[in-house]
């Protein structure tokens, strides 16, 4: 039996702790309100809060924060990049371009101070075997520095590939920075980097978790792929570095992704975006950038292509003012008289983007939408098809690739835009992640990205209405019940 000051101890203890607990509940609450975020989303926090308490704040410590306005660089080491910028870049004539065009040219310099490039060349690759071989090339070729920043950095074929690459240029003085994501390249183990950091190769995890006390980085990745070589090439786009991106991996026969080689003066844009990522590492700020040498060009019987165009660098991430891509996406859909062609892997779009594309269509465009049949996750998959019956109401062609794994990540828009980057159609791209889209402004490379769009339709199969009303309803009912959670898929 217990004596009265045993129980009223215990009894204390137990409302303390209770007190204690409801308080820090209470005070989540509060902040996910003061933050003034998309009520809608607001409200599921402070729902899942109420309800299930222990659950929601484990979640909302992973998940829920909000680092928006985070300095990922300092205004004096940002000014000091601006004027190397403005430095490196003499002012050249612009071609004339569509008033539409003008509009989103201006709306990526007032989100993020992109400078426009004229006089650029730009090589579209559909294919990781073409990809890395250009890339291994052009290493081999380095004579001053590698700057490179993957997602995924795997230690397969292709993986060693390019670190022996790296190796082998460190050992004849290049310098080689290396920025890799720690949860997405979770699996590339001590021994790889060790080799590349004993060759000479500096390489730094972004954001790295560790448990604990940083277990709440999870949510936040640097899916961006670029590299910058002597300053004079650079590449962007969707691929990582992986054995999938050229034979498929062990799931797929066939691995469809974009990615972009970039010569010219548009190369900066790609160095100062690895400046600040590089500086956000805790290391000294970059002030070497791209060297001011003309584009490369391809003759007509040359096996590359490389498009003149003029460019901008268009990033996004969580500690943005902006959501600078949602709101690219949705000016260029919104200005579009003709075409709309869109690739992705994964279709969540926010309610403005899909309201976007539902008015494009409505009002006569022609809006085609390009998703994988079969994806590489199950989740995402059914929340993206939840929204496919939403865009053939108002008119929206959706194809379903069946060839294999569409990874590409491209919006090609009447006959003078194009972007290419590692940016998903989806919440986490536009609100966690930091991504990082070419904006190409070109005729001639327009007419390039919607050759390569046609091509892939032919490997899909056009969705009906009908067809999809009368798929099972365990289907729809999997598929409602994912897109609950697209906010954080």
């Amino acid at each position: 039996m217990w004596s009265l000051v045993e129980y009223i101890n215990t009894t204390w203890l137990w409302w303390t702790v209770t007190i204690a607990y409801a308080l820090i509940v209470l005070g989540i609450i509060a902040i996910v309100v003061s933050e003034n975020r998309n009520p809608v989303k607001s409200l599921a926090w402070v729902t899942v809060l109420l309800v299930v308490p222990a659950v929601g704040l484990v979640l909302y410590m992973f998940f829920g924060r909000n680092i928006q306005n985070k300095r990922i660089i300092s205004r004096r080491n940002r000014r000091k990049l601006k004027k190397l910028e403005n430095i490196s870049r003499p002012d050249s004539p612009r071609a004339r371009r569509s008033p539409a065009v003008e509009q989103a040219i201006t709306l990526a310099a007032s989100l993020q101070s992109s400078p426009f490039y004229e006089g650029n060349s730009v090589e579209l690759f559909n294919n990781g075997a073409d990809k890395f071989e250009s890339l291994l090339r052009d290493i081999a070729e380095a004579r001053e520095f590698i700057n490179l920043e993957y997602y995924i950095i795997a230690d397969d074929r292709i993986g060693r590939r390019v670190a022996d690459a790296l190796v082998e240029r460190a050992s004849a003085g290049v310098k080689i920075r290396l920025i890799y994501d720690s949860v997405g390249s979770f699996k590339v183990g001590r021994k790889y980097l060790r080799r590349l950091k004993e060759a000479g190769v500096e390489a730094y995890p972004f954001f790295e978790v560790v448990f604990p006390p940083f277990g709440t980085r999870v949510n936040w990745r640097n899916h961006r792929k670029i590299v910058v070589i002597d300053g004079k090439i650079g590449y962007i786009g969707g691929m990582n570095i992986a054995d999938r991106y050229v034979d498929g991996g062990k799931d797929f026969p066939l691995w469809r992704d974009l990615h972009l080689r970039l010569t010219g003066p548009g190369v900066n844009a790609l160095q100062q975006s690895f400046a600040v990522d590089w500086n956000f590492m805790g290391q000294p700020l970059l002030e070497q950038m791209a060297v001011d040498t003309p584009a490369e060009t391809t003759g007509a019987d040359s096996p590359r292509k490389a498009c003149a165009a003029g460019v901008q660098l268009l990033t996004g991430g969580p500690v943005n003012q902006w959501m600078n891509l949602t709101l690219m996406f949705q000016k260029i859909i919104a200005t579009a008289r003709k075409t709309v062609y869109l690739q992705t892997p994964y279709f969540l779009p926010s309610e403005g983007l899909l309201q976007a594309l539902q008015l494009a269509a409505l009002s006569k465009v022609d809006v085609r939408i390009m998703l994988p049949r079969r994806s590489d996750s199950d989740m995402l998959r059914w929340a993206s098809f939840s929204y496919i019956q939403e865009c053939l109401r108002a008119g929206i062609k959706v194809y379903l690739y069946e060839k294999g794994m569409l990874h590409s990540k491209a919006i090609i828009v009447d006959d003078e835009f194009a972007t290419v980057g590692s940016t998903n159609f989806d919440f986490r791209s536009f609100e966690h992640n930091f991504e990082a889209n070419l904006l190409i402004y070109s005729r001639e490379f327009n007419a390039v990205m919607r050759r390569q769009f046609l091509e892939d339709q032919r490997d899909c199969v056009r969705v009906s209405a009908a067809t999809w009303r009368n798929r099972p309803y365990l289907e729809k009912g999997l598929e409602s019940v994912m897109r609950l959670f697209a906010p954080i898929l």
